[in-house]
């Protein structure tokens, strides 16, 4: 089964943090996506999860909860 891509429409990369903040991918990796290898876009996915709990994180501190 083909790895479907992260995309939820949201589509604002965020400068100061690298990534888009609908998906957690960098733009390099949004634009290489097409041309990934299944194998490439699980390496991708693993990366943005990994982000999106560390930004979860520091909104998490940054607001106190």
């Amino acid at each position: 089964m083909p790895v479907k891509s992260p995309c939820i429409g949201v589509c604002v990369l965020d400068a100061k943090a690298g990534y888009c903040t609908g998906c957690y991918r960098t733009g390099d990796e949004i634009g290489a996506w097409m041309g990934l290898s299944d194998g490439e876009k699980k390496r991708v996915l693993a990366k943005s999860k990994t982000r999106k709990k560390s930004h979860q994180n520091i909104r998490q501190k940054q607001t106190g909860s």
